[in-house]
Formats: structure tokens, sequence, C-alpha cells
């Protein structure tokens, strides 16, 4: 099915705007709303994102590629030009972009904690900041990609954890100010198999399984699904909700 108008073969499809999406959780998101037949704008620092856009384009897709750091505010405006050149407007904001750098707190510099927060945190804010009124002319939706981080407390990850525990919050603050023209939701993701298990040895992964009910990690392309049914119209009544997707890893407890 065509989501091109038959006269001015302008697009009319949905349009997305995928941050992080040169890898794991965004090309995976990225591919799903193309096969859903949205247009996707793909946001990264990493130049692998032309690569995501190029298989998109091969399967029949639309998609481009915005070499970008969400911290930055002319990424977002630069994004959201790019969406109405090419495509007409932006519909769908997934906010998917983090930073990760693994260490204690009394180890973890300003400059990391500053970096971390910035990428994961602030990048969300830029963006809603630019695009939310927008979308709630347009009816559109924000996912944002939080992690059962925000609840759980791991070794290591202060920054991290700080920065999703703010992305809940801030989703639900969103859904408040911003409806109910646009709708605001988040995902928190669990074990999920993505390029950051690279450098996971196959005891601590053994480990990561065996905390799960469903005795296995995750895969990119699940937790893509979550977010393509809260950016579609299938989720019209759901705002402000933080959606798990852990194979039950933080319902398991081993203990008498």
């Amino acid at each position: 099915m065509s989501n091109a108008d038959p006269v001015s073969g302008r697009f009319t499809g949905r349009v997305a705007l995928v941050t992080g999406g040169a890898s794991g959780i965004g090309a995976a998101t990225t591919r799903r709303l193309s096969a859903e037949g949205a247009a996707v704008v793909i946001i990264d620092v990493s130049a692998e994102g032309e690569t995501v856009a190029e298989r998109v384009r091969s399967a029949g897709g639309r998609a481009l590629f915005l070499p970008g750091d969400v911290r930055d505010e002319r990424t977002w405006d630069r994004a959201a030009e790019a969406a109405e050149e090419a495509f007409g407007g932006t519909d769908i904001v997934v906010n998917n972009a983090y930073a990760l750098d693994v260490a204690p707190a009394h180890e973890t510099s300003p400059a990391s904690w500053d970096r971390q927060i910035g990428v994961s945190l602030t990048g969300v804010f830029l963006g809603a900041r630019r695009l939310l009124p927008g979308l709630a002319a347009r009816g559109g939706a924000m996912v944002i990609t939080s992690s059962v981080h925000a609840m759980f407390g791991l070794p290591g990850r202060p920054a991290y954890a700080a920065a999703k525990g703010g992305l809940v919050s801030l989703s639900r603050q969103l859904a408040v100010e911003y409806g109910p023209g646009a709708r605001v939701n988040c995902v928190l993701p669990g074990p999920i198999l993505t390029p950051a298990w690279d450098r996971v040895d196959e005891a601590d992964r053994a480990r990561s399984v065996r905390a799960t009910v469903l005795d296995r990690l995750g895969s990119p392309d699940e937790v893509a699904a979550a977010i393509a049914f809260l950016a579609s119209p299938d989720a019209s009544y759901i705002t402000g909700a933080a959606l798990t997707v852990d194979g039950g890893w933080s319902v398991a407890k081993d203990s008498a």
C-alpha cells in the first residue's frame, strides 16, 4: 500500500524521528516503524545510521539519516526541518539515544556524569521542547526509552540510573502538559541483547538470563514492537504510562 498522494506524490503516512537509530533498539524501531508504513528520520552520532537508512530504502521504505548529537539544540532544529522538507512534518518521536560509562559514583568524573545525563535525559528535554507543540497540533506521539535501571540499583551505573529514572518522571510530566493533543509514554527494557552486551562475558550473560522469568535475553525487535504499539493508534487511550519489557526480570527474585 502506497503512502503517497496519487496526484502530488507527497508522502501522506506517519513520519517518525528516531534518536540512537544506528544500532540496537533504535535500529530495530526504525525497521519496525518503516514496515508499518512510516517514513523515518534517523538521528545518531554514528555513521552507521546511514547503513540502517539504506537498508530501509532498499526494502522499499522511506528513511534518511541525520548525523547529530541530541545534546545540541541545532540537531533538533535540523531534524524537524529535514522531516518537514522530506516528508511533510513529524508525527512520532522516539527518544532512544543514551550514554553509559560503567563506574561507581566515586570513580565517575563530573565530565562523564554530564555526558551521560546530557545524552540520555537532557537530549529528550531538548527534543520535547522543539517538537512536542507540533506533535500536539498533529495528534502525534512521543515514546521514550527508559530502563529497568530506573527502578532497580545495579552497581556501576549512577548517572545512567539517574537519567533513566528522570525519563520516567519526565514522560509523565510531558503527557500531562501536552495532552490531549500529544501522547507521551516510555518503555523500560530489561536485559536486551544489543551491541552493548558485546563487553559482557558468557557467565554474566547466563546470570542475567537466570534472573528473568522467560529464561532468555530479549531482542531489540521485541522492544521495537512495544514502542511501535505505543506510537500507534492502537494505544490511543494510553499516555503517561511506563511499559516494562524485561521478560519478567523485574518481578523475579532469587530468595527463600
